[in-house]
C-alpha cells in the first residue's frame, strides 16, 4: 500500500465518471457505500508479428534478399539467436550488474521472482532483471522439397529458448517484455492499466492507497478516470516500439529498418471498481449479489451479459458449440462469480474495499463493431464486422468491454436492495383510479406471476419483448393454454397495459415492444429469487 489518505479527503462518485458507463444503478442500490468508481483497462497482453515473416514464402524472400540459401538457414538462424541472447545479456548487465538467469522449468512464474527481486534491490524505476527458459514456439524448419528439388522452409510448432525482461517503467508501471529468441523473433509486452494509472496518478501528484493492483482510495476520482480514459487514445504502436530495443537491442542488424512489428491485443481485461467504505459492506455486498448471479446465472442470461445472440426461445443456437460455464470460489478474502461464453468471459468479485466487476475478451471475433475491412477507402461507409486484435480496434474494445461490465451490473444491482420482498409488493397490490379509470390491484404470487416471470425472462433484458413473443411462452403454460391465439393476444394486451399502468414496463419508442423499468426490474427480480430459492436458503436469509 501506499500514500495512505484520511478518509474526509474522497470525493463521492454518485455520477457515472464516464459518458456511456451506466453505473447509476448499483450505485444508487449500494447508496453511501461506494465512494468512487473507475472503470479502464487491466491486464493487456500485447504480441508483435512481423507480418512479412509469418508465413514460408514471405521468410523465404526475406532470406534471400540477405543472400542466405535455404538449406543454410538453420546455421544464420542460431547465429541470430547466439547475437540476441548476447545482446540482452550485455544489456541486462550493464543496467543491473547482473546477466540473465537461467529457469529449468516454464512453469515457475517469473513475475513472482520479478517483484521478488525487486523488493531485494529496491528498485522504484528501470530494469530489475532478466530470466530466461524453455517454452513452445512457432518457427521454421528447412525441408527438402522433391517437387522443386531444393530445401523449402516450412512453420512448425518447436520449443525454443524465451527470455523475459522485467522492469519498473517510469511511465508504464511494471511490465514485462518477452521474446523468443529464434526466428522470427516475436515479442509479447504484459502491460497493466492499473500500474499505468499508478504511474499517472504519482506525476500529477493525486493521493492514494494501492494495494496490489486495486486502489483502494483515490483523492480525485474523476481525473483518475480522465487518465484512464487517456490510456486508450495513447496505445498506438509507436508507444510500443519504443519498448522493443531493450528485448531486441540487436534489431537492425538482424531485420533491418524497413520492417515493423504488427501489435496485436492477445488477451484484454476491462475492469470496473466500485470503491467502497470498508471490506466488511464490500463482503457483505458481495455475499448477496454472488448467490444471485448463481440462482439467476442461466446460459442464456450470460450469453446476453457478453451480447451473444439466443433464438427467440432463449435458448443458445445449436450450431453454436462453445460452452457457457459458471463457476464461483473464494478469492483471497472474498468471493468471486465468473461467467464464461466461449473464451471470453466476465466476472465480479471482491478484494479489500473494492468490488470489481472485470471483462476478459480473449477472442475479440466474438464481438461485432461498425467499422471498415482492411485497406478499404474512408469514403466507404462503415458496417458491422467482427471486432479485430489489432490496435486499430481498441476503442472499439474498450466500448464492448464497458458495455458487458453495464449488463452484468444492472443484474446485480437489481438484487443489492434489502427491501424485505413484502414491501416490494405491497405497493402493487392496491387499486387505484386513474382519468375516472380503476386500475386493478396487482398478484404477483398468484394469477399475475407467470406473466411477470416471462417478462423477467434475461432474453428480453436488450431489445425488450412483445405480444406474440410472450405468446409463444405463456401459450405453453396453464395461464394461456386454455386461450385461442387470438384470446390470448388480447389478454396479454389488457395485461401489459395494466402492467404499464403500475409503472412496471414501459413501451419502446416507435415499437410494439415492452421493457422492464427500473421498478419492474427489482420485484420480478426479487420475485423470480425468491421462486427459485429453497426453504432452508430462505430461512437463513430471513435469520
Amino acid at each position: 500500500m501506499e500514500k495512505a489518505l484520511p478518509y474526509f479527503t474522497i470525493v463521492v462518485a454518485t455520477q457515472p465518471t464516464t459518458k456511456g458507463q451506466r453505473v447509476n444503478h448499483i450505485i444508487s442500490r449500494l447508496g453511501n457505500a461506494i465512494v468512487a468508481c473507475i472503470s479502464g483497462f487491466d491486464r493487456l497482453m500485447v504480441k508483435g508479428f512481423i507480418r512479412p515473416l509469418m508465413y514460408a514464402e514471405g521468410a523465404m524472400d526475406f532470406l534471400r534478399m540477405r543472400n542466405v540459401l535455404n538449406k543454410d538457414y538453420k546455421d544464420w538462424a542460431m547465429e541470430q539467436s547466439k547475437h540476441l541472447t548476447e545482446g540482452i545479456e550485455q544489456f541486462v548487465q550493464a543496467q543491473t550488474g547482473r546477466g540473465i538467469t537461467a529457469i529449468a522449468s516454464s512453469h515457475t512464474r517469473k513475475e513472482e521472482l520479478a517483484h521478488r527481486l525487486q523488493k531485494e534491490r529496491k528498485v522504484e524505476t528501470g530494469i530489475i532483471g532478466a530470466w530466461s527458459c524453455v517454452e513452445a514456439g512457432q518457427s521454421y524448419r528447412a525441408c527438402f522439397d522433391r517437387e522443386r528439388g531444393f530445401p523449402q522452409l516450412r512453420w512448425e510448432q518447436v520449443r525454443c529458448k524465451h527470455i523475459y525482461l522485467y522492469m519498473d517503467h517510469e511511465d508504464f508501471g511494471f511490465l514485462d517484455l518477452r521474446i523468443q529468441t529464434w526466428f522470427p523473433f516475436q515479442i509479447q509486452i504484459a502491460l497493466n492499466g492499473r500500474e499505468w494509472l499508478r504511474r499517472q496518478l504519482m506525476k500529477a501528484e493525486i493521493a492514494h492507497q494501492r494495494c496490489g493492483n486495486k486502489f483502494l482510495e483515490i483523492a480525485d476520482p474523476k481525473a483518475a478516470q480522465r487518465l484512464l480514459d487517456r490510456q486508450v487514445r495513447l496505445l498506438r504502436p509507436t508507444m510500443l516500439d519504443r519498448l522493443v530495443p531493450m528485448i531486441f537491442p540487436n534489431r537492425r542488424q538482424t531485420i533491418g529498418t524497413r520492417l515493423d512489428y504488427y501489435w496485436t491485443i492477445w488477451q484484454g481485461e476491462w475492469a470496473t471498481d466500485l470503491i467502497l467504505q470498508d471490506h466488511h459492506l464490500a463482503l457483505s455486498r458481495m455475499e448477496v449479489m454472488a448467490r444471485h448471479a448463481v440462482i439467476t446465472g442461466t446460459s442464456e442470461r450470460i450469453l446476453r451479459f457478453l451480447a451473444r445472440p439466443v433464438t427467440v426461445d432463449g435458448f443458445p443456437y445449436a450450431r453454436d458449440s462453445r460452452q457457457v460455464v459458471t463457476r464461483v470460489a473464494t478469492y483471497h478474502d472474498g468471493i468471486r462469480v465468473r461467467h464464461w461464453a466461449g473464451s471470453n468471459s466476465v466476472k465480479a468479485y471482491n478484494e479489500q474495499n473494492v468490488i470489481r466487476i472485470e471483462t476478459t475478451i480473449n477472442d475479440p471475433s466474438d464481438f461485432k463493431v461498425m467499422r471498415r475491412a482492411q485497406g478499404e477507402s474512408r469514403t466507404k461507409p462503415k458496417r458491422r464486422l467482427p471486432m479485430r486484435k489489432g490496435l486499430a480496434d481498441l476503442h472499439h474494445r474498450a466500448a464492448v468491454s464497458q458495455g458487458v461490465n453495464n449488463r452484468l451490473m444492472d443484474h446485480l444491482a437489481s438484487c443489492a436492495d434489502a427491501t424485505p420482498l413484502a414491501d416490494l409488493i405491497q405497493p402493487y397490490t392496491r387499486s387505484f383510479t386513474r382519468e375516472g379509470r380503476r386500475i386493478r390491484a396487482l398478484e404477483p404470487m398468484a394469477k399475475d406471476r407467470e406473466l411477470l416471470l416471462a417478462i423477467e425472462d434475461p432474453k428480453h433484458g436488450i431489445n425488450g419483448c412483445s405480444n406474440a413473443e410472450l405468446r409463444a411462452v405463456l401459450g405453453q403454460n396453464a395461464w394461456g393454454k386454455a386461450y385461442t391465439n387470438r384470446q390470448l393476444s388480447g389478454r396479454i394486451s389488457r395485461h401489459l397495459s395494466l402492467l404499464r399502468s403500475h409503472g412496471l414496463i414501459r413501451k419502446m419508442p416507435r415499437q410494439n415492444r415492452y421493457q422492464l423499468t427500473d421498478a419492474g426490474r427489482r420485484l420480478t427480480t426479487a420475485l423470480a429469487t425468491a421462486l427459485k430459492a429453497s426453504t432452508q436458503e430462505l430461512m437463513k436469509i430471513a435469520a
